[in-house]
């Protein structure tokens, strides 16, 4: 299997309005690892791995979010696999 790992940084509106409960969702359903939380910033940080397609799907989601989100800039960066074992809320 290909796997792969990505770090996302995600701008924009995109705390209080159910962004981390709606990328768990998402990664879930796309057989992903990894996690979500909030930054200081204002920004969402995601770490995730899973099947090539699955991670290209999933990131191309997060360029959008969900329907209260305004995304502005996706950053993103391939990084070696780190081996998580579910996908969660930090």
């Amino acid at each position: 299997m290909n796997k792969k790992s990505v770090i996302l940084q995600i701008y924009g509106r995109v705390q209080g309005v159910g962004f981390r409960y709606y990328t768990e969702k998402k990664a879930k359903e796309l057989n992903l690892t990894g996690f979500v939380r909030n930054r200081p910033d204002g920004s969402v940080y995601v770490e995730a791995e899973g099947r090539s397609e699955d991670l290209e799907l999933f990131m191309i989601w997060c360029q959008q979010g969900p329907d209260w989100a305004r995304v502005s800039r996706v950053n993103q960066q391939f990084v070696p696999l780190q081996n998580f074992t579910r996908f969660e809320i930090r």
